[in-house]
Order: structure tokens, then C-alpha cells, then sequence
């Protein structure tokens, strides 16, 4: 949209979570000249990124009263896509040098990627702004502004009126189950991906691990490593799939979905083949869930549709002092989270215009429409694919952002066909040197880094 002939206005905004989203919509909403607080459960920045050995008592979640332990990252996790494409545009992911104690691989693990945000945090001042140990329990439009209810570890309790709110808080903790027949009567143990840790517990099991995309290819192979066999069930693969993997332990077997579970402890798959399973691990990935937001039944999640949003981002008739960081699957997610937050500190300044709340509804009711009769269905909504980058450049021409860098755009790809292809050994052999070597030295051209790329290009991987 055109730029706004009104003045620029500051706003006095809260940003819900302290994670990847809430540190860089802070960085962006303080550099257009709004006033900010952060307030997040935790008691450091990173979100989702901060590892820890805890786990929830109820390992499905299905307990809407449990206590919330937010993070979901495992002992051995690395990243899925190389760091150069991760990082936020003027902030690069490299390798620090400086400090042995880093971890340089181009795949870092969980370690890396929170020590990438703590520098970001610090690098921009950030952490004066944040709250720690504060917990949103409610928000909701009050007079044209917003009620922000919290509590502190410490029992204190603190309602404070906002002129907007930028929900930052993820959606990275709230499992989605797979739906078995017969699950009910089936004896063994079911855990989510949410809060698996560590193989240890697995040993000598048998196990069926659901879902096979980044978390469930991993996770499967190192529970491998402890277990008596590990079953793969992937609604992505065909109905009679049936193959042993031998890497790591030949005792991996890939198989199409579930058919049934049964009270003798049996899981049939899809492809006839029966085994005697321990556990189940479901890998099934999340929910949106806002428990916090109350709109009138304006807002409401819906087969994890989370509507109505224009653009994944701003609800229409609470707009823009309601919105939304970082729904959208895809590769590119700090770079999302960066363009999303840039074009949001701009609405808010009054620096650029949003549509009518009809022609914001008008668009939307155009994009489920074409969702449908592309016969995708509506859990799908917020899933963006191959179409990622259009969708990250329109938001970029709202807020005179650059477009999606090329190398960008393929290492994220070229990084998922290898994961695909080759999910043993895609971190560690890869064929993109041609990208990397784009990516550094466009860094350097832009003097976001402080040695020629040469230096890390040559030094190995």
C-alpha cells in the first residue's frame, strides 16, 4: 500500500514471547519509533530454542491444565536447513571464530542457534526491554486499546492497558495427536515428539514412530541407536511401503500409516505387516493455540486454521492493534519473522495503510476459496511451501523490504531435497557450495561481516 499522509504515531505495544519472533518484532518496533515491553514466561531469551531436560506430566498433552514446558527441542537436535539461510537479513547466522567453545558447522545444533539469538538480543539492546518470568493469562480490546492481564513467577499479578499487542508466543507446544482406531484399548505408552529428549528411554523397545518429515526422520534414527527396532508410519508414503533402512542399526523399518492398534499390543499398518510395539511416538507436529486471546468469538482456531487473518498476520476488525509472528510454515522463518515485523511496526506508525477491514475480508475469503478448490485442506492453511517467497516479497513491498535473496531461497530447496533424498548424511554432505559462496560474500558486500569469505569457504566444513 502507499505510504499513510497522516503523522507518523507511536504506539506503546507489548510483545507476547521472548523467542526468535518476539526479539526481532521488538528490534523493529523500537526502530520505528514505538515504545515496547516483552513479556515472556522464561528466564531468558530464545523461546522455543532453550533446551531443556524437563517434560510435561502428561506426555500427549491432552491436559489443558498441566504446567506448559515450552520448549521442544531433543538432546541431539541440529538444524534442517544451513545456517547462512536461517539468520535475520542485516544479522547473520555465521560462525563465531572468536569463540572455540561455538559450534561452526554449517548444520549447528539447538546450542548454536540460542547462542545466535542471545548475540542478537544483546546486540540490539533487547533484554531492557523484556520481562522474564512474566506469563500472559489474558488479552482483550478494551475501548480501542488492549488489556494485557500477566503474572510473575512470584505470584504478582499486572493488568495494563496497550494501545497494541503483537502476539510472538509460537506454536510449538501444543501436540497434535494422530487419530488411530483402536487406540483406546492399546496397552503399550505414547509419548508426542514435544517431549522427547533423549533415546535412553527406549531401549530394547520396540518402537512406531509417526510422521517422518524433519523431527520424526531424526528422532527415529536416534532412538535406533538404543531400541530393539524402530517402525517408521508416514501417511506420506504409499500404501504398501514396507523397507528396512540399515543406516544407523539396521533395525529401521519404513511402512505407510497405521490401519489399527490393538489390546494385545499390536499395531497394524497399512501395508498388512503387524508388530508388537512398546511405545508409540507421535511426531504429528502442533496446534495453534491461543489460550490467553479473548475476541468475542471473533477470533477461533479452527482444523489449525487460525481465523480470520489477513496475510497470516493481521485480523481484520482488530486491526492492526491485534497481530500475529510468525504463523506461516516455511523454511524462511527468521527472515518471516523479520519482513512480518517490519511490515507491522509501519501499520502501527501509520507510515503505511492497511486495506478496509471488507477488502481484508474479501481477500481472505478469496484465499480459502482458492485453498479449497485446490483441494487443500483447510488444516493447511497456514503451510506456504513453494509459494514462501511470493508471499514474503508482497509483504516485502509493503514496507519497502528487499526481496527474498536467491541464494536464500535455494538453499532452502535445495536443503529440503537432500533432507528428502539423502536423510542420513543432508547436514554433513551436501552439493550447494555455490550458494554458500553467494550468501558470504553478499554478506561481506553488505559489511555485515568482518572477515573476507574466503576464510570460511576455504576452511572446510
Amino acid at each position: 500500500m502507499a505510504p499513510a499522509p497522516s503523522p507518523i504515531n507511536s504506539q506503546h505495544v507489548a510483545v507476547i514471547g521472548a523467542g526468535a519472533a518476539g526479539l526481532v518484532a521488538a528490534r523493529e518496533l523500537r526502530r520505528e519509533g514505538h515504545t515496547v515491553v516483552v513479556l515472556d514466561r522464561e528466564k531468558q531469551v530464545g523461546g522455543l530454542w532453550v533446551y531443556t531436560p524437563e517434560t510435561e506430566s502428561d506426555e500427549l498433552g491432552l491436559d489443558p491444565t498441566r504446567p506448559i514446558v515450552h520448549s521442544s527441542v531433543y538432546e541431539s537436535l541440529r538444524t534442517n536447513l544451513p545456517r547462512e539461510c536461517m539468520g535475520y537479513k542485516d544479522f547473520p547466522f555465521v560462525p563465531r571464530s572468536d569463540d572455540p567453545s561455538r559450534d561452526s558447522r554449517r548444520y549447528p545444533s539447538h546450542r548454536e542457534v540460542l547462542a545466535y539469538l542471545q548475540d542478537f538480543a544483546t546486540e540490539f539492546n533487547i533484554e531492557e526491554m523484556i520481562r522474564f518470568e512474566t506469563e500472559v493469562v489474558r488479552v482483550e480490546p478494551v475501548n480501542g486499546k488492549w488489556r494485557v492481564q500477566s503474572k510473575t513467577a512470584g505470584g504478582f499479578s499486572e493488568d495494563e492497558i496497550y494501545d497494541a499487542v503483537v502476539v510472538c508466543c509460537g506454536h510449538f507446544a501444543e501436540p497434535n495427536i494422530a487419530q488411530i482406531p483402536g487406540i483406546e484399548s492399546w496397552p503399550g505408552k505414547q509419548t508426542h515428539s514435544h517431549s522427547y529428549r533423549v533415546p535412553d528411554p527406549f531401549k530394547d523397545e520396540v518402537v512406531v514412530v509417526i510422521g517422518n518429515f524433519a523431527s520424526g526422520a531424526d528422532i527415529s534414527r536416534d532412538i535406533s541407536k538404543v531400541a530393539k527396532e524402530v517402525h517408521i508410519a508416514s501417511r506420506a508414503s504409499k500404501s504398501d511401503t514396507f523397507e528396512k533402512r540399515p543406516v544407523p542399526n539396521n533395525n529401521l523399518w519404513m511402512h505407510s500409516e497405521i490401519d489399527t492398534a490393538h489390546e494385545d499390543g499390536t499395531i497394524v499398518f497399512k501395508n498388512g505387516k503387524v508388530v508388537h510395539a512398546d511405545t508409540i511416538v507421535h511426531c504429528t507436529g502442533y496446534k495453534y493455540y491461543f489460550p490467553f486471546l479473548e475476541t468475542n468469538n471473533y477470533m477461533r482456531v479452527d482444523d489449525n486454521r487460525v481465523e480470520p487473518l489477513y496475510k497470516h498476520i493481521f485480523p481484520p476488525a482488530l486491526a492492526p492493534g491485534l497481530s500475529f509472528i510468525g504463523l506461516p510454515a516455511m523454511g524462511l522463518q527468521f527472515y518471516m519473522f523479520e519482513v512480518q515485523s517490519k511490515w507491522v511496526s509501519a501499520v502501527l506508525s501509520g507510515r503505511v495503510t492497511l486495506p478496509s477491514v471488507d477488502e481484508m475480508m474479501d481477500d481472505l475469503k478469496l484465499s480459502y476459496e482458492t485453498q479449497e478448490a485446490l483441494g487443500i485442506p483447510k488444516r493447511y492453511t497456514h503451510k506456504l511451501g513453494k509459494s514462501q517467497c511470493e508471499y514474503l516479497d508482497w509483504i516485502a513491498d509493503q514496507c519497502g523490504f528487499p526481496h527474498v535473496e536467491h541464494w536464500r531461497d535455494q538453499e532452502v530447496t535445495r536443503g529440503y531435497q537432500r533432507l528428502s533424498n539423502q536423510p542420513e548424511t543432508f547436514r554433513d554432505e551436501w552439493d550447494d557450495d555455490d550458494l554458500m559462496e553467494e550468501a558470504y560474500e553478499d554478506f561481506a558486500r553488505q559489511n555485515l561481516i568482518s572477515f573476507h569469505p574466503s576464510r570460511f569457504l576455504e576452511s572446510g566444513r
